[in-house]
């Protein structure tokens, strides 16, 4: 949400101030900080059953924002970090970049998009205002001059839409899909738009546009936003993927029921967040950045997003420091993105084997990825059992606590389709084994 024309410093500044709307519109703190969390639950937690054959959501990718305009682009060096899979690397396999408000400022943000794609990163765009020939401007509560796209100008809007993938296609980034418009809600410093007005803009003009369309981007998720396009048949089969952010978003809102009744055939993305909700704080606060990891599993797990996409990529608060090296949260996200790649499908396991310890895994072909957070003061004593395999073998695996940062450690072994490992007190670590001889589901 920290998305200010004039300097990322104002406008982060000004999203401070704004934290209290969330307050007031119903949102409930998503989780206490690691720093009030209860002593430890024992030595051991009960076993986690990672069923192999129990396929859940297939994941798109993780990813972040670069906003070349706002905050500078990011470096040769910084784009490899960002998207190699290697050591020291966040394994990102998504980007997230503007739409430039007129063809002028289409080439901003290519030099990332186009390193991001030839290493075979997806690459989608939002915008945040139309061309400022298409905006009318309204009076909306206590704000006189809101901003919205004139209807006569919604094919014309379509058509710039267009403009903007084709000159990303023509210049070696094919985007993987295009949004109506980053947050219509909550659009204090851009522009609105009501839930009737995007359904009729997909409605009679979605259909034009030439790669997959996103909407609605809903800042706080909220699902009167995108309750009407699931509900609307027309406006539905011209939207490709329904959009969301997770500002201030309680948990308990995660699920979203009807896009299992009604979303079949379309994907599922988180394409915006900074978390806990807090951007003064380092990105190697600890262990505040455990936070992060279960936000993440959370957001796999409880929402079954296909995508989960973060807010600016390089910053103080953000997944890489401003200095290029990986922070703890951008440690959270490699957890997940370095090893659950695009194309892999989220399988069932016990998510909460005891208080305060997350668990997800994933399968891609014969090999299965575990990430378990802890985030008990003491350490945890954890069995994963995989269900339907005799598999035996070493076991891969990475951990990140106060100490240490996406470390290697010395392969563990699984016996019979079991293994057992002490999880460290306030940690997170990925397990990376294969089940040869276990057919893909």
């Amino acid at each position: 949400m920290t998305h200010d024309q004039n300097g990322p410093v104002s406008g982060e500044r000004r999203l401070l101030s704004r934290r209290a709307v969330l307050t007031t519109m119903g949102a409930v703190p998503v989780a206490a900080a690691a720093t009030t969390l209860l002593g430890a639950t024992g030595a051991s937690a009960a076993p986690a059953t990672v069923n192999l054959s129990a396929q859940r959501q297939t994941i798109k990718g993780y990813g972040a924002m670069a906003h070349a305009a706002w905050i500078g682009d990011l470096t040769a060096a910084q784009r490899e970090t960002a998207f190699g899979t290697g050591e020291g690397r966040l394994g990102f396999s998504i980007l997230r970049i503007p739409v430039g408000e007129s063809s002028a400022d289409f080439g901003r943000d290519l030099a990332t998009a186009k390193r991001a794609a030839e290493l075979g990163v997806t690459v989608f765009a939002s915008p945040w205002n139309p061309p400022a020939s298409m905006i009318e401007t309204f009076t909306r509560g206590s704000q006189t001059n809101a901003k919205r796209l004139r209807y006569s100008s919604y094919a014309a809007y379509a058509q710039h839409l267009n403009d903007f993938t084709t000159y990303m296609r023509n210049n070696g980034v094919p985007l993987y899909s295009i949004s109506v418009q980053n947050e219509p809600d909550y659009a204090h410093d851009w522009t609105w738009w009501t839930s009737a007005e995007m359904v009729r803009f997909l409605r009679e003009n979605a259909g034009s546009i030439s790669t997959r369309v996103m909407a609605p981007e809903s800042f706080q998720y909220i699902k009167s936003v995108s309750d009407p396009i699931l509900n609307d048949p027309t406006a539905l089969a011209n939207v490709d993927i329904i959009g969301a952010h997770l500002y201030g978003t309680s948990y308990s809102n995660f699920p979203y029921p009807l896009f299992k009744q009604k979303g079949a055939g379309k994907e599922l993305w988180m394409t915006e967040v900074y978390y806990p909700n807090s951007n003064t704080n380092s990105g190697d606060a600890w262990p505040e950045a455990l936070d992060v990891g279960e936000h993440i599993h959370r957001a796999m797990v409880d929402a079954e997003f296909q995508a989960y996409v973060w807010w600016y990529l390089r910053r103080s608060y953000g997944p890489m420091r401003e200095d290029g090296q990986v922070s703890k949260r951008g440690a959270m996200m490699a957890h997940f993105a370095r090893f659950v790649r695009p194309g892999y499908t989220r399988i069932d396991a016990t998510a909460n084997p005891a208080s305060n310890v997350y668990v997800s895994a994933y399968r891609g072909g014969n090999t299965v990825v575990i990430v378990a957070v802890n985030k008990n003061t003491s350490s945890v004593s954890q069995q994963f059992s995989l269900s339907g395999t005799t598999a035996s073998g070493s076991v891969s695996n990475w951990l990140t606590d106060a100490s240490r940062t996406v470390a290697p450690q010395s392969a563990l072994t699984m016996s019979n389709g079991s293994l057992t490992v002490t999880l460290p007190a306030r940690s997170i670590m990925t397990f990376v084994t294969s089940v040869n001889g276990t057919p893909p589901p």
